[in-house]
């Protein structure tokens, strides 16, 4: 897959400490100007939907599972590779230092109806789906950015991705 950026935060050296490598899967699905993202409420930002791959699973299965779980999206199809967006940040837990997420990305199609979502007890506390103009999703992560002090560490990478896809879709 085609790497779109490597994303090193400021805090870390990734030449010191320990690490993990996290894969995750994220999906881009639209509507016309439209993009289905995920709304989360803590840090008042748009994301695409996806996560987490589990080991049993390929990153397109880990892809189409994590779609249908956040969003209920229904009758999924992976079109195409979108790219790699890998970061290093600090880890938060005393196992490691460091986490090395790598992002694939890929366009799919979905049913503009979703169904039913299987959200985790957090994901249903902080956030909600819904389709939304992806210009609007930018502007309203630009604004978080520029004003928000409690920003997650995702709205960065998030926001990057968003732009890529406008220009680029």
């Amino acid at each position: 897959m085609r790497p779109l950026k490597t994303l090193i935060h400021p805090s870390i050296n990734i030449e010191q400490g320990s690490q993990f490598t996290r894969i995750t899967a994220r999906a881009i699905a639209m509507h016309k100007q439209h993009i289905l993202l995920m709304y989360t409420k803590r840090y008042d930002d748009f994301s695409l939907p996806g996560g987490g791959v589990d080991e049993h699973e390929s990153i397109e299965q880990g892809l189409i599972r994590e779609l249908q779980e956040e969003t209920g999206a229904q009758n999924i199809v992976i079109k195409k590779e979108f790219g790699l967006y890998e970061e290093y940040r600090p880890w938060y837990k005393d196992d490691f230092d460091i986490i090395h997420i790598k992002s694939y990305c890929y366009v799919c199609n979905i049913d503009q109806k979703l169904g039913q979502t299987q959200l985790e007890h957090y994901e249903q506390q902080n956030g909600m789906v819904k389709w939304v103009d992806i210009n609007e999703a930018i502007e309203h992560n630009e604004r978080t950015l520029a004003t928000s002090d409690k920003q997650g560490l995702s709205i960065i990478r998030e926001t990057y991705l968003l732009k890529e896809i406008a220009k680029q879709l």
